[in-house]
């Protein structure tokens, strides 16, 4: 006697042997992987391109900031560079300077020298320090604000912070603003003599 089947028991058999559609099925699981990597390379090479345009902005601006011009100039040279980045940003994005000016290039990232120190770099009461940056309190960063003076070593700096472009960063577990930052080193022009502080101060 054969064997009686129901039409929905029929109708999944036949639907086994059906091959067509597959593609379809297996696209579905492929495509959320492939749209995130995708993106995910998008949002990667917007940041190297931003990185990029910001290092060269940063340059230039590093070699007109040398001028003995540049002390009346600092917000055009400043100004310049936010608009060569703005291009490339999404609005919103926040773009900050830093200016530190040092005596030498080897006192760049330096603390201010503590007379007497010991040994545990910190300025403890009953030492005294060197005053470099006159800012009235001993740092842990020798430079003084601003582009400083003839034959000065400066160290400039832009941070730049923007949300990202592409929805990614949710899936992928990445922050949602993206933060660059860049900086160069230059020296001042010789059009003056250089000044440097010997201002002793208690701890």
């Amino acid at each position: 006697m054969m064997p009686r089947f129901t039409p929905c028991a029929a109708l999944l058999r036949r639907l086994t042997r059906e091959s067509e559609g597959a593609t379809i099925v297996e696209f579905a699981f492929v495509a959320p992987v492939l749209i995130l990597l995708i993106l995910g390379v998008f949002d990667m090479a917007h940041t190297q391109f931003t990185n990029a345009m910001l290092n060269g902005a940063l340059q230039k601006a590093g070699r007109d900031m040398t001028l003995e011009s540049a002390l009346t100039r600092q917000a055009d040279i400043d100004a310049r560079v936010r608009d060569k980045l703005e291009v490339v940003v999404p609005a919103g994005a926040t773009i900050t300077f830093e200016k530190l000016s040092h005596f030498d290039f080897a006192d760049i990232g330096e603390p201010e020298p503590i007379l007497g120190d010991n040994g545990n770099n910190r300025c403890d009461p009953g030492e005294r320090y060197v005053d470099i940056n006159e800012s009235g309190a001993w740092e842990a960063d020798r430079g003084k604000t601003g582009i400083g003076g003839a034959r000065d070593a400066v160290l400039y700096t832009a941070n730049v912070t923007y949300p990202r472009l592409f929805p990614v960063f949710a899936l992928a577990g990445m922050p949602r603003d993206v933060t660059l930052r860049a900086s160069t080193v230059l020296r001042n022009q010789p059009y003056d003599e250089q000044d440097r502080s010997t201002i002793e101060r208690d701890c």
